[in-house]
């Protein structure tokens, strides 16, 4: 039998995607699914984004720049001005999505079996992006009780080694939704100076900070601009996930020159997308407070149902579209896979995302779950019914 790589054997499936089988075959037996599984925005995606790639003419649709096309390098510099970070155009390099630029990261920052160290929860991905750089995930474990901020600065270096090569966060986080404060980062800052490793920041969900909280950005921290690694994309923040457009932003210049060598090896980022996505800095600030408003009604909602339901442990989320839940059931997954095989209400079922694939600590998150609040109100009241009622069922059913 001729044999796959090891990177191969290690590489995870998303818990995210793994219970689609399921909801298809749900679906085809006439039963409607709620999708509270995976972050796809149901707003509108701007439509400066599909005008702009009709109107563009061009006899051959040729390679772009490898770095990306120039104008819409200059679009991410004017959005990123807007928010008090200065970039110049040669430390911007235009990506495949938030993923390729996660992984283009990894790769120039670490060797093999070298550490990156990240909260968990974290996005599912991290973990695979990792393996195709050939690094580790070292987890940073945070807990729902305390709305999984970080902890001490003292329990962050205890796990720190000649292997760290990074920090790594998302903030806003997916999936926890929390936004780290102003001393938690500079906090991180201090510990990048100190071991001399990099901050990665997945700053994609910059937009949604509820409550009156504000956004800090790594680029914010003074002292360290050259160890911060930006990582950005349009997918959430123009609901505009279908296009892939991404970028990596750094003002170490050696990194970027790294960087740039891997996106020759890459040829380019598509051409089309590219146009779409430099027209969508023009999107009106109107755009943006509509849908800040929407997803905070939407987070209201499911945050009270989940408290309305017995036994739910859950922190109200003040970032992104998640919810981190831990639930009165004795396992996620199977929970999880119950309400698309043997559960539903007039025809219809919840799916949700378990909550273990989400952290790397054997064990962890197995009765958690993650809910995106990415459909309209009317949906999402009767999905969190539904889940009211089917926990119901479940531990009847279990005898829980």
């Amino acid at each position: 039998m001729i044999r796959l790589s090891k990177r191969a054997d290690m590489m995870p499936a998303s818990p995210i995607r793994k219970l689609v089988p399921f909801a298809q075959e749900a679906k085809k037996r006439g039963v409607g699914v709620y999708h509270l599984n995976i972050g796809q925005p149901d707003i509108k995606t701007p439509e400066l984004f599909l005008e702009s790639i009709k109107s563009f003419d061009t006899p051959v649709l040729e390679y772009a720049l490898s770095q990306g096309n120039i104008n819409l390098i200059n679009s991410f510099r004017d959005y990123y001005q807007k928010w008090g970070i200065d970039f110049a155009e040669d430390e911007i390099i235009i990506t495949n999505g938030g993923s390729e630029a996660i992984i283009m990261a990894y790769t120039v920052i670490g060797d093999h079996e070298d550490e990156v160290l990240v909260p968990e929860p974290f996005y599912a991905n991290y973990n695979g992006f990792a393996v195709q750089a050939g690094m580790r995930v070292k987890p940073i474990t945070t807990k729902a009780e305390e709305g999984f901020h970080l902890p001490p600065k003292e329990e962050i270096e205890k796990l720190i080694t000649p292997k760290t090569k990074a920090i790594a966060i998302s903030n806003p986080g997916n999936p926890t939704g929390a936004v780290y404060t102003r001393e938690e980062l500079f906090m991180l800052g201090e510990l990048a100076k100190e071991h001399d490793l990099f901050l990665i920041g997945d700053e994609v969900y910059r937009e949604f900070v509820y409550d009156g909280l504000t956004f800090t950005s790594l680029m914010h921290i003074p002292g360290i601009e050259d160890r911060v690694i930006v990582i950005d994309s349009i997918s959430k923040r123009y609901s505009a996930c279908g296009a892939r457009i991404g970028c990596i932003c750094c003002k170490n210049k050696d990194l970027m020159s790294a960087v740039m060598r891997m996106a020759q090896a890459r040829l380019c980022v598509p051409t089309l997308e590219m146009i779409g996505a430099t027209a969508l800095v023009h999107t009106a600030k109107e755009y943006f407070n509509e849908v800040h408003h929407e997803y905070q009604k939407r987070r209201d909602l499911v945050f009270n149902a989940l408290r309305e339901i017995p036994g739910v442990v859950c922190e109200k989320p003040t970032g992104a579209f998640y919810v981190m839940a831990k639930l009165p059931v004795d396992d996620a997954d199977e929970f999880a896979k119950w309400m698309l095989t043997d559960f539903n209400i007039d025809n219809e079922t919840t799916m949700i995302a378990p909550g273990a694939g989400f952290y790397a600590t054997p064990g962890l998150g197995k009765n958690e779950i993650r809910i995106a609040y990415i459909l309209n109100e009317d949906n999402l009241r009767k999905a969190m019914h539904i889940l009211s009622e089917g926990i119901k069922e479940y531990r009847k059913v279990k005898g829980i």
